[in-house]
């Protein structure tokens, strides 16, 4: 058994709650809320604790899940398509940022792995909300540079994030 394999295997709903109690995703939910008075894109936050069995024997990676969370959370349905999703799969401490086609030839993959990167550096020092809200802010100053504020803008997704 590989320590992928073991990692998402090991890796419980109490991790998830340890990492990210209700007084966390509290303040990240208040930090996107704050980002999108800021902008007139869209921000979600997702995580999941870890891969099941099935998606682990056919290799999927955090990469593809979330392709899938962004599909399945609506993301990409944004009147602007400037929708952007932080995606973290908790067991391998793998940051995803997926952005809807608005973004498409405006910010370059390396602008959102460098935001991942201080994420993943965060979380393996044990600042989950810290890093977290950090990540929001940097996508905040991208979506602001892209999609700045409008008067019409209205909020077309929750902020609450969400616990795969």
């Amino acid at each position: 058994m590989n320590k992928r394999w073991l990692r998402n295997l090991l890796t419980t709903r109490w991790s998830l709650r340890r990492h990210f109690p209700k007084a966390v995703l509290d303040s990240i939910e208040q930090a996107i809320a704050a980002s999108e008075r800021r902008h007139s894109g869209e921000l979600r936050f997702a995580v999941e604790c870890s891969m099941d069995l099935a998606s682990l024997a056919r290799g999927h990676t955090a990469r593809e899940r979330a392709i899938e969370a962004f599909s399945r959370l609506h993301v990409w349905d944004t009147e602007a398509n400037n929708g952007v999703l932080i995606y973290l799969l908790l067991s391998e401490k793998d940051i995803e940022i997926v952005a809807d086609r608005g973004f498409n030839g405006k910010v370059s993959s390396e602008q959102w792995q460098a935001i991942c990167t201080g994420m993943e550096q965060a979380f393996a020092e044990g600042r989950y909300q810290q890093g977290t809200i950090a990540g929001v802010e940097a996508v905040c100053a991208i979506i602001r540079e892209h999609f700045p504020p409008d008067e019409s803008d209205q909020n077309e997704l929750p902020n609450k994030p969400v616990v795969l």
